[in-house]
């Protein structure tokens, strides 16, 4: 996140102004409690404040550093304390530094710094405080604005979205391969062609009850994955099989509905249709640091394909994570050696997003 005072010309005044008001307000309450020291207060009030608030722009890239999701709310603390001491001691010992250079010949001015040394301190901490109170609002603001601006993408696709539904997760060319062998099987496996229609149906059920991409646990999107690879089964026989390597934790994890079909669709139109040999899917899941990772490969034949893809199904999967985890998830695709892998890494929280 960029600066959020620099960046902005309107909040730069703003805040320039703000420190003007608080050095003259300082400046009018050591005039009241040290009348005798009227030069030596407006002086030090607007020239100490000037030194701060240049200290308390610079304390946004140390906040930024330590305000991440992943830190520990008494390791945040631990950091904000120490930096603040190190802030106030820093500015406490400039301006003692640098008025007896702009006002020299100041007989008193020890008087005056020993009697309003503990008020300094004590203003230092409380304008850190509000420093620190005042990045934490520019950051829940930033973070509303960015949530607000994905929410209205999101809910400008819904409508397209639903339209494409069935184009888009659902192949046609699935449905009607899927028909026309239930349609031979009716014939020669009465039994396995009923099996088949139940696992058509559920699936279908599936992809078509869940709308408005409301999330789904990771269960239920592999229970719908198996159907999909169960009848592909069916018409491929031997020459598909598949693989599971799955970290229980990972089950509960909530993401958006039908996010891995166009992956497993991919695996099979480039995998199983253009190859003769057996075709091997396997899925591997696991847990790091706070991310899911999702792992889909399968062996290919390297070589030359006469059918060539469009890639609609990996943008379609990229732009999904896109609207629903801006850069917080990424995805990637390798070939290599004869196999072809997809590296998926979403957040495993999605409540906080």
């Amino acid at each position: 996140m960029k600066h959020p005072v620099l960046e902005n010309r309107v909040r730069l005044v703003v805040w320039w102004l703000v420190w003007l008001f608080i050095a003259l307000g300082q400046a009018f309450l050591f005039y009241i409690a040290y009348g005798t020291f009227l030069n030596i207060s407006i002086v030090d009030s607007l020239l100490s404040l000037l030194i701060y608030s240049g200290i308390a722009l610079s304390l946004w890239y140390p906040f930024n550093f330590f305000n991440r999701s992943e830190t520990k709310s008494l390791t945040l603390a631990l950091n904000l304390v120490i930096t603040g001491a190190i802030s106030v001691t820093f500015w406490v010992l400039i301006t003692k530094l640098i008025i007896p250079l702009i006002l020299p010949g100041q007989d008193n001015f020890n008087e005056y710094w020993i009697a309003t040394f503990p008020y300094r301190i004590a203003t230092g901490v409380f304008i850190y405080g509000l420093i620190i109170l005042t990045y934490y609002l520019f950051v829940s603001l930033s973070n509303l604005s960015e949530k607000k601006s994905r929410e209205a993408k999101l809910e400008s696709l819904v409508t397209e979205t639903e339209l494409k539904m069935l184009r888009s997760q659902i192949n046609p060319h699935f449905l009607f391969n899927s028909l026309n062998s239930v349609s031979s099987l009716t014939i020669t496996d009465p039994e396995k062609a009923r099996d088949m229609v139940i696992k058509l149906s559920e699936f279908m059920r599936y992809a078509l009850s869940k709308k408005d991409e409301q999330p789904v646990s990771l269960r239920s999107e592999l229970e719908n994955l198996r159907l999909y690879l169960d009848i592909e089964k069916v018409r491929f026989g031997d020459r598909l099989s598949t693989e599971e390597q799955i970290d229980e934790k990972c089950l509960d994890i909530k993401m958006p509905v039908m996010l891995l079909q166009p992956l497993y669709e991919n695996a099979i139109k480039h995998g199983v249709y253009e190859s003769t040999e057996c075709v091997r899917i396997t899925t591997r899941l696991s847990l790091i640091d706070g991310y899911m990772e999702i792992t889909i490969s399968n062996n290919y034949d390297p070589a030359p394909q006469l059918r060539k893809g469009t890639g609609t199904g990996l943008m379609n999967v990229s732009r999904r994570l896109e609207l629903f985890y801006g850069n917080k998830a990424s995805i990637k695709t390798i070939r290599e050696n004869g196999i072809y892998t997809v590296n998926l890494y979403i957040p495993a929280d999605y409540s906080r997003l």
